[in-house]
């Protein structure tokens, strides 16, 4: 069968050729990369064992002696409960990924890939299957350094995640639901992202297809460099839906450095509680467009409190580094080392000042907690004990118009002398307490190593108590 096209068709189609044979020569072609770097790439599978109860015999009703014709009927029908009333032991089993980082066996993935593990076992590339250690975990990052026992394997090249742009091509290679060494691509759609809970990563989002098998394999740039490890998705059906997020390659490298030296992973600390500088914020505040941090609370024998800080106070930049928004902020404390002097600069009252603290460790999270407290609410640490302020209702009851309430008693000088929870502190060293504020004005001009008298309430009765006040407060 014969065609005839005029010639303005076949000026249009070859047209056409051209353009999608441009576009073609566009687009990026992985081949190369996936072939060179997916022997690096692992397959996690974890075993746990968990016990829970069983069935067990009906509420109410007896086990009956063992060999007897009702114990014989009833674990029949309701299983042998044994000494352990009921419970059955069966194992759990899940998926993630990996990536080697050194030749004799370090490997790469993410904490929640291992949590609470009994046996982690690697499947590598060419069908191997090694029993791996944990060497160290952090949570709050989301990763895990595993070894496994054998020498002479592939690595992966990192490269450097600070100088990533929006709209850069990417590529994953992971197990998704299990499918091994699957390849998807994308975009970085953004850098940056703070998400809840994990205010420590500042994490790229991308477009790649990332699914539950992913987590904890790396996210390549188009020179086969890993810039990230992929940890999380957006979702509303437990699937894809085109928000990934991976834990930038410089923050997990450095993470990284730290649990194989000393197996966990300590971050500086400033001790704020910081919130976003809003447009209305921004205008009051004197500043011509929203930016900084601004310092909603200061906590209790943090590094900001010795430092300066105060409440109001708009941080703008951090050792140097801007600070946007306020989600900037808790990154780059976390990535300054323990212990270091930083110049934080301020805008306090219309006027920028620059302030040098010393930063501290992040606490552990129920320490960190305690030192967050609550509203009218703080732990003396000189004494041993947390208070809060009474409230108008509590005052109301207790017929008071003065004191505080004692919530916790920690070991220190309250316990020795015998303070207990919910006991009402009325006054110290001859000094009626009001509030926690005063209180707190109070015991710092305490004199060490003296002992003070402290009168509390307890109950409908009110007694005198010798509290000593230590040296080295």
């Amino acid at each position: 069968m014969k065609i005839f096209l005029g010639k303005q068709w076949v000026f249009f189609i070859a047209l056409l050729l051209i353009i999608s044979g441009v576009q073609a020569e566009g687009l990026p072609d992985f081949t190369e990369l996936v072939k060179k770097n997916s022997p690096a790439v692992v397959n996690i599978s974890t075993t746990q064992k968990v016990t829970r109860s069983g069935p067990g015999f009906p509420r109410g009703l007896h086990q009956f002696p063992k060999g007897t014709p009702f114990d014989d009927f009833f674990r029949h029908f309701f299983g042998d409960q044994g000494g352990d009333e009921g419970q059955q032991k069966f194992e759990t089993h899940s998926l993630g990924s990996g990536f080697i980082i050194s030749s004799d066996g370090y490997i790469i993935t993410n904490y929640h890939v291992i949590r609470d593990a009994d046996t982690i076992i690697v499947r590598l590339n060419d069908r191997r299957e090694l029993e791996a250690k944990v060497i160290g975990s952090d949570e709050r990052s989301d990763l895990a350094l595993l070894k496994v026992g054998t020498e002479g394997l592939p690595t992966l090249k990192h490269g450097n995640s600070r100088d990533l742009k929006v709209g850069e091509w990417v590529l994953a290679i992971g197990s998704p639901f299990g499918f091994e060494y699957s390849a998807t691509a994308g975009i970085i759609s953004a850098l940056g992202r703070s998400l809840p809970e994990e205010s420590y990563i500042p994490f790229i989002q991308t477009d790649v297809a990332i699914n539950p098998g992913n987590s904890g394999g790396p996210l390549f740039n188009l020179a086969g460099e890993v810039i990230g490890i992929n940890s999380q998705i957006y979702s509303r059906t437990g699937g894809f839906m085109g928000l990934s997020f991976a834990i930038p390659i410089d923050v997990a490298m450095e993470a990284v450095a730290q649990l194989k030296e000393k197996g966990q992973v300590t971050r500086g600390w400033l001790g704020v509680i910081i919130q976003d500088v809003t447009r209305e914020l921004a205008e009051s505040f004197g500043l011509e467009k929203p930016q900084g941090a601004l310092v909603a609370k200061i906590l209790l024998g943090s590094p900001a409190a010795a430092g300066g800080v105060q409440v109001g106070d708009i941080i703008l930049s951090f050792d140097g580094k801007p600070v946007p928004q306020s989600s900037a902020l808790p990154p780059l404390v976390g990535l300054a080392k323990v212990g270091q002097t930083i110049n934080v600069q301020v805008l306090r009252s219309g006027a920028q000042k620059t302030l040098k603290i010393k930063i501290g460790e992040l606490p552990e999270e129920g320490e960190l907690q305690k030192a967050v407290g609550k509203p009218g609410q703080i732990i003396e640490k000189r004494l041993s004990l947390e208070v809060a302020d009474l409230s108008t209702e509590k005052r109301a009851q207790l017929n008071l118009d003065s004191g505080i309430q004692v919530i916790n008693v920690t070991e220190g000088p309250a316990s020795e002398a015998g303070v207990q929870s919910g006991d009402i502190l009325l006054s110290i060293n001859d000094t009626q307490i009001k509030d926690i504020k005063q209180f707190k004005g109070v015991v710092e001009k305490l004199p060490s190593g003296k002992t003070v008298p402290m009168l509390l309430q307890r109950g409908q009765s009110t007694s005198f108590i010798a509290i000593k006040i230590p040296k080295n407060s």
